[in-house]
């Protein structure tokens, strides 16, 4: 995770330090970057609710899952989250939010009704985790400079930067120049965000087997959670697919590509480190 992060680091430092070269002020970028983070860190979560059709439940509606939630959020000295529930019978969850204060962890009704308890808290303590570890604030800094390529990209195309350059010097081959450093960022910055998303996915997985000290039933989750996935049409997943970055298990159609671009490992990868984890939580005897 650290090395992904150095090298997402590096590629932004370059990309600034050659549109500052080429004669591109900072103030633009910056602008581009700030509107950017500011949408994505202020807005995100609600974009995930409305997405999914999610509705805050409160406790007397669901006192099984403030239970489950209230009591892993003590083990793991955080504050609780509010509750949210979509009607969907896709079993899934996702939390959003930017900070352990303002976040929302979403179940849908489908995974409440095919989980055990242990595996449902399992996968509560997955979602958990994301909020403790700041996921949603971690992945939108680590894409602010490739949202910021992506539109200064599109602004070159269409030509809205093109009287800026001639004025700013630099000549016409350096600006052509940064659409193609724009793009090349954005697509190295693309595979490196996504690889660093499964690697908190890993690290969820993680907090999910400390904090319910029982790896096995996230395992047992995952399986039943991917097995059924199979089964669902093509055309329900796709309704969802937006969301896949935030769910435990993506939902994936027939059009999915390589793992090199998902944001999750797979569900054999996950549950194998699930597996070396629950042996290695045994030798010291939790």
């Amino acid at each position: 995770m650290v090395l992904t992060l150095f090298f997402l680091a590096l590629v932004y430092f370059i990309f600034i330090a050659v549109l500052a070269y080429l004669g591109v002020g900072s103030l633009v970028l910056l602008i581009i970057a700030a509107g950017a983070l500011l949408l994505q860190f202020f807005f995100s979560d609600r974009l995930a609710l409305m997405t999914m059709g999610a509705r805050i439940v409160s406790e007397q509606e669901e006192p099984r899952l403030y239970e489950t939630v209230v009591r892993l959020c003590a083990i793991a000295d955080m504050p609780s989250p509010r509750i949210a529930i979509v009607k969907n019978q896709i079993p899934n969850a996702f939390a959003t939010g930017r900070s352990p204060g303002s976040s929302v962890v979403a179940v849908t009704t489908g995974l409440k009704d095919m989980l055990s308890r242990e595996e449902l808290e399992a996968v509560l303590a997955h979602e958990l985790s994301h909020v403790k570890n700041r996921d949603v604030m971690v992945m939108t800094l680590a894409g602010v400079i490739s949202t910021a390529a992506f539109f200064l990209f599109r602004s070159f195309l269409a030509g809205g930067m093109r009287s800026t350059g001639s004025r700013e010097g630099g000549g016409k081959g350096a600006w052509i120049l940064i659409p193609l450093l724009s793009a090349v960022v954005w697509a190295a910055s693309f595979l490196l965000i996504r690889a660093l998303s499964r690697y908190r996915e890993y690290a969820a997985d993680r907090g999910s087997a400390v904090l319910t000290g029982n790896p096995s039933h996230l395992a047992s989750a995952l399986m039943k959670i991917s097995g059924i996935m199979k089964r669902v049409p093509d055309e329900d997943l796709r309704k969802v697919e937006g969301m896949n970055a935030f769910f435990i298990v993506p939902a994936l159609s027939s059009s999915s590509i390589f793992q090199l671009f998902s944001t999750h490992p797979t569900v054999e990868q996950r549950i194998e480190a699930l597996s070396r984890l629950e042996q290695e939580l045994g030798s010291h005897g939790f």
